[in-house]
């Protein structure tokens, strides 16, 4: 048996749907603006560039490499151990006018002053051309996911839900992109990682506000839409918040101690999680209600009535 929540304690989530949806479109608005006019910071997996790895005798301080590199005026090195506090693994992005071994000379010959036994392990260049190849496969799978989920969620519950659903991720995603491009947050694959799997994570939360709603459309026939989006919503309040709040902690763990190698990535994913909360809850459900969904779009159709039933009908009536 389905638990139904007392009326007076259902919480009035439609109430506030025009607001929330206004105010979610607009930040959708805003966030193409930011995109399109500042653009991504991409990192060196999208616009080629030159990773050194360094090994020294003793420890090496971070901070000293990179400031030895930022006196040769290269901007935004990203400078990282790599697997011991002996090695340090530097990212340049392409320097116009510059040759790529041109560079990397340059930088190791400056690196090396610091410790004397200082060897270079590896150099690998990333042309600008396997950068644009990565960018194209990105919005592909992007656009592909979008198209198979739309696709998934019509013929698994309505195309109304369809379109909600991935109004939603569009939502979802487009702002986390627009705050990266507003704080200027390098953008490389990882965080292409990370944008996926908030697509995955939020169509989990509203697939599951979905399928609450249809079983409510079936049992409360004697409430309307709203009423029964609000039960369906207030039900699943206590999972979403829960899932979310354990999801978050995580994500900050990794945000405050996994270090700058996945700092994008733990970002990405607490920005996306806090959204994607927020577009379960409002944007999915009320964008189908204002596309007309009503309690008898989402119910079951009546099963197909055989001869010898029809023949029984008839003598009921008689």
């Amino acid at each position: 048996m389905f638990k139904i929540i007392n009326p007076k304690k259902t919480i009035r989530f439609m109430s506030f749907a025009k607001l929330a949806t206004s105010l979610a479109m607009a930040l959708v608005i805003a966030s193409f603006v930011i995109v399109g006019v500042k653009g991504l910071n991409f990192g060196l997996d999208f616009t080629g560039g030159v990773t050194i790895e360094v090994e020294y005798p003793n420890d090496i301080e971070l901070k000293d490499v990179r400031s030895k590199i930022e006196s040769l005026k290269i901007d935004s090195p990203v400078v990282q151990h790599f697997g011991s506090s002996k090695i340090a693994m530097i990212r340049i992005k392409p320097v116009e006018g510059m040759d790529q071994k041109v560079l990397s000379t340059k930088i190791f010959d400056s690196v090396k002053t610091l410790q004397d036994g200082a060897v270079l392990n590896r150099v690998e260049y990333v042309g600008p051309s396997v950068g644009s190849d990565l960018v194209e496969s990105g919005i592909i799978s992007v656009f592909v996911s979008l198209l198979c989920i739309l696709a998934y969620v019509a013929f698994r519950f309505e195309w109304r839900m369809a379109t909600g659903a991935v109004v939603a991720l569009v939502h979802d995603t487009i702002i986390t992109l627009a705050v990266f491009s507003l704080l200027d947050l390098e953008f490389d694959l990882t965080v292409l990682a990370a944008v996926l799997t908030i697509i995955g994570y939020s169509l989990n939360d509203t697939i599951v506000v979905f399928d609450r709603i249809r079983e409510k459309a079936r049992l409360l026939r004697d409430k309307s839409m709203p009423e029964i989006i609000n039960v369906s919503i207030t039900e699943t309040l206590s999972r979403t918040v829960i899932t979310s709040g354990t999801t978050m902690f995580t994500v900050l763990a990794l945000l405050f101690l996994g270090g700058p190698m996945i700092f994008g990535f733990s970002f990405a994913l607490a920005v996306g999680i806090i959204v994607g909360t927020f577009s379960s809850i409002y944007v999915a459900s009320s964008l189908a209600y204002f596309l007309g969904m009503t309690r008898d779009n989402l119910l079951p159709p009546p099963p197909p009535v055989r001869g010898d039933d029809e023949e029984f009908v008839e003598t009921l009536d008689e």
